[in-house]
């Protein structure tokens, strides 16, 4: 018997996980692969512990458990150590480092503590420092007996190739609309059906950007990042309604939430868009992309950020606008 998955969907991915756990010769490395907001996070944790279950024990706490290790963002400062341990927002990191994965190579020289098997969590691996990296390489050519590696990744070019020619894929879908809305009325419950529909047309596909819609509000800010990029904004007039949207002092989540929202529009244009219009497109992402990885750590002031934002949408719409 399996444990309750805390994700919707994927299902494919995790009958392929079902079966490599039951095989015999099991490979010791995989990569979960896809877009940011699929539940790779939520099914790599689900394997972990489905990974270490022992037969007619309850499924272990991933968090606790001595045997599944997950090496995610560290607290940014000492400040921010408090903060976690309080149960408070915290701020992160910006790369998984080369100490944390030193560290998990020094436990992978003990035998698993309460069975044969060992699952190491590494989320997501596009973070990595490059010595993190180099150091992780190392570990993947010589794994010990027991241990298994799940990589989180949502962008795997940005892996070396031999990390990558290491690992088994396992590739995540976008969701269908019943998908979302089940994703949305299980953890969402409060959103009405409007903001559901609003929320299953904007996030393509990706839980994750769907209930940061609704969670954060979005829906007006995503109507006016559809109208930037269908129109432009020469005079500037919808980028100060984004502005007046987004709010005076909008919390750090809402912000990141609205950057990742931006990105998931581009993404939808990119895929009818012509030709001539997809360098513009792309080059939006990729900046979008920066401040993205920027935002978490910097201390952007809210309105410059998200005119910034608009700003990057506008020199993507058709006719494309030059980036001012």
């Amino acid at each position: 018997m399996t444990m309750d998955k805390p994700f919707i969907g994927q299902d494919a991915a995790w009958q392929e996980w079902l079966a490599a756990i039951a095989s015999e010769r099991m490979h010791h490395a995989w990569l979960l692969s896809g877009g940011k907001g699929l539940g790779k996070r939520a099914f790599a944790r689900a394997a972990a512990a489905e990974l270490v279950r022992q037969p007619g024990h309850p499924m272990p706490d991933v968090e606790t458990h001595p045997d599944i290790h997950i090496l995610d963002h560290l607290p940014a400062n000492d400040d921010e150590v408090k903060k976690k341990a309080e149960g408070k927002p915290y701020q992160t990191k910006r790369n998984i480092t080369v100490d944390q994965v030193r560290g998990m190579i020094r436990r992978l020289a003990i035998k698993p503590t309460l069975g044969d098997r060992r699952a190491i969590v590494i989320d997501p691996a596009d973070d990595m420092e490059k010595g993190a990296v180099n150091a992780l390489l190392k570990a993947l050519e010589e794994p010990p007996a027991g241990t298994y590696f799940l990589l989180v990744t949502h962008q795997p070019g940005r892996l070396l190739p031999t990390i990558r020619s290491r690992c088994r894929v396992l590739r995540f879908a976008a969701l269908g609309p019943e998908q979302l809305d089940s994703v949305i009325r299980r953890d969402a419950p409060q959103a009405d059906a409007a903001a559901r529909a609003a929320a299953i047309a904007a996030a393509q596909g990706s839980p994750g950007v769907a209930l940061d819609i609704v969670e954060h509000d979005l829906g007006g800010i995503h109507a006016l990042m559809m109208r930037i990029l269908q129109r432009g904004d020469p005079d500037f007039a919808l980028r100060g309604a984004l502005a007046e949207e987004m709010g005076g002092r909008p919390a750090r989540d809402r912000q990141l939430a609205a950057l990742e929202l931006a990105r998931a529009v581009l993404v939808q244009q990119l895929r009818d868009a012509p030709r001539r219009r997809q360098l513009g497109i792309i080059e939006a992402y990729g900046a979008l992309t920066t401040l993205a990885t920027q935002a978490p750590t910097y201390n952007f002031d809210a309105g410059l950020l998200i005119m910034e934002i608009g700003g990057l949408l506008a020199s993507a719409a058709m006719p494309r606008e030059a980036a001012r």
